[in-house]
């Protein structure tokens, strides 16, 4: 299928079929890689892969593997790699668009191991991109983050908004996760740090590595990424 995407802020229409990319999207929690992910899903057709919604998925559906995952996790231990690839390497076989991994990989070891595993299907990362947001962006954006507990929406308020706002959407209550108190940012940025760093060189050794200013409106982050993409042969 051919269509047509017009942005603001490209000069022209870019046709394009539902394209064959293989992304992986990084950015340190709170780039905004959720969004970019939905928006590239919808404009070209591609496959979005949260790891952390495919593990949840599995869990809640009940099955043989969905509780070996919940067992491993409520120890608090990480799911092992060679797991994790063979839950993706399902997911990939079960689709012929192109991918977006986001939340995948996280360390050089699990970087060589998607390698192997898109070889195994013929298939290759096309590109990398990175979302790249200062510290003191990234801790305001996610200190003004809540959720729905009724819909699950994610919204962003404004610093001084009551505690007892409501969701938009649906009228729920809205709540700061755990994860996004000021305290767990700034421990989550030092582990995305530490483990983020060798995957960027890895990938930058591959020549497919590419950065993006995520300090700017979304629309204005995607016209960045979808600029990206076009030169992608």
């Amino acid at each position: 299928m051919i269509f047509a995407f017009r942005s603001a802020g490209l000069n022209a229409v870019l046709f394009v079929k539902d394209l064959k990319v293989n992304i992986v999207l990084m950015g340190c929690p709170g780039a905004g890689k959720g969004t970019q992910s939905a928006k590239l899903q919808d404009v070209f057709h591609l496959k979005h892969i949260s790891t952390g919604d495919v593990l949840r998925a599995e869990i809640a559906s009940g099955s043989a593997l969905g509780k070996e995952i919940a067992g491993i996790i409520n120890k608090g231990n990480l799911v092992p790699d060679e797991l994790m690839i063979s839950i993706l390497e399902k997911i990939v076989k079960a689709t012929d668009k192109g991918i977006i991994f986001d939340g995948f990989p996280r360390t050089v070891a699990q970087a060589k191991a998607l390698d192997e595993m898109m070889k195994r299907l013929q298939r290759e990362i096309t590109e990398v991109v990175m979302i790249e947001l200062p510290e003191s962006e990234v801790v305001s954006r996610i200190a003004s983050r809540r959720q729905c507990r009724k819909c699950g929406e994610i919204l962003h308020v404004a610093p001084d908004a009551p505690a007892s706002s409501a969701c938009p959407v649906c009228g729920g209550e809205l709540y700061t996760r755990p994860d996004d108190t000021p305290e767990r940012v700034k421990h989550r940025l030092e582990v995305y740090h530490t483990e983020t760093l060798p995957v960027k060189n890895f990938y930058q050794n591959s020549g497919k590595y590419v950065e993006i200013n995520g300090n700017q409106t979304p629309e204005q982050v995607f016209e960045d990424i979808v600029r990206v993409l076009k030169k992608v042969k």
